[in-house]
């Protein structure tokens, strides 16, 4: 009788150690999602900076630039700003079109083989100013 019991009672546990092993690896082998950031352009206090002015991403991460305040905004990188020097890289971050209203966005995304390093862009109107910006990406 002990016999009979111990046998489903080993199965079921079994079964379960089984389950949880294949679980635990679904849940570890799952990708890692992308981040979206946010930069103001121009800051809260009406300065022409942008917002943070140094931000950390991974590649694949989306970063969203808000024209905030004292507008007209943009955001440029050139191949100078970018590790690799890559100017079709630099084009495809960049954004050269103005933001002229407070609330109007666009987002760049990096893409997933962006070479790790500091990528220095700028808005064109207030470059002068000093309004520049750099985003590290992390390898």
């Amino acid at each position: 009788m002990r016999l009979r019991m111990a046998i489903p009672r080993s199965l079921g546990l079994l079964i379960c150690t089984i389950l949880l092993v294949v679980s635990s690896f679904v849940l570890s082998a799952s990708p890692a999602s992308a981040e979206t950031y946010t930069i103001k352009m121009g800051t809260d206090a009406g300065m022409l900076k942008f917002e943070p002015a140094k931000l950390t991403i991974k590649p694949g991460d989306t970063v969203k630039f808000v024209n905030n305040k004292l507008a007209p905004h943009n955001a440029v990188f050139d191949d100078k700003g970018v590790p690799s020097g890559d100017k079709a890289l630099a084009k495809e971050l960049s954004h050269t079109k103005l933001l002229n209203s407070p609330g109007e966005s666009y987002e760049t995304t990096f893409p997933s083989d962006t070479p790790p390093g500091t990528y220095t862009y700028y808005c064109q109107p207030h470059r002068g100013a000093g309004m520049v910006g750099k985003i590290t990406v992390e390898g």
